[in-house]
């Protein structure tokens, strides 16, 4: 028996692409050890969760099926396994969401440098992961075009380390106040 071709007609929409990935996101939230062994290298989109008493000033909305932990940020991949490996577990430098953490979790003590730009010394860059490990999960969806994704997920659930995508009203306060203290933490920065 032979399949026929699918035509671009049968091409799920945005719209139902977004729902999917969202059922997916919605699922158990994967503690970091085992996330980081499943990913694969396909495109998509992301989500990690917290518990409330993470950051109690930034409520997200409830993971459906674990009421105990919110949505913090949202994000898109062209490699879901390299985005998170190599970027948000490894590299401020690349990775807004680090920045956001190391600026939200500053009376940790977190200590910048400048390259290039604002990143953490590698002593902090490894203790930012082990804290990542340590109170943060991670849910998945593997789409092949995950910027319309993204886009209508972030307006729809308001992440709140989200700012991209944000609506105005949305926008957390603390979390751009926190990126702001980021970007000005190193005192090695060039001149004007």
């Amino acid at each position: 028996m032979t399949t026929p071709e699918k035509r671009p007609d049968d091409a799920p929409t945005d719209r139902a692409r977004a729902e999917e990935a969202l059922r997916l996101l919605s699922g158990v939230p994967v503690a970091l050890d085992a996330a980081v062994k499943r990913l694969s290298r396909s495109g998509g989109v992301y989500a990690w969760w917290a518990a409330p008493s993470v950051f109690p000033g930034l409520p997200g909305p409830p993971n459906e099926n674990d009421r105990s932990l919110r949505l913090l940020y949202l994000g898109r991949a062209t490699s879901l396994r390299g985005r998170i490996l190599r970027n948000h577990l490894r590299r401020s430098g690349s990775s807004t969401l680090r920045r956001t953490l190391a600026g939200l979790l500053v009376s940790e003590g977190y200590r910048t440098t400048w390259t290039d730009r604002v990143v953490l010394v590698p002593e902090d860059e490894a203790r930012l992961t082990a804290w990542m490990y340590a109170h943060l999960r991670l849910t998945w969806a593997e789409d092949p075009e995950p910027a319309s994704v993204e886009a209508e997920l972030v307006r729809r659930l308001h992440p709140p380390l989200n700012v991209s995508g944000v609506e105005p009203g949305h926008v957390q306060a603390a979390v751009v106040a926190a990126k702001n203290a980021y970007n000005n933490s190193s005192h090695s920065s060039p001149a004007p």
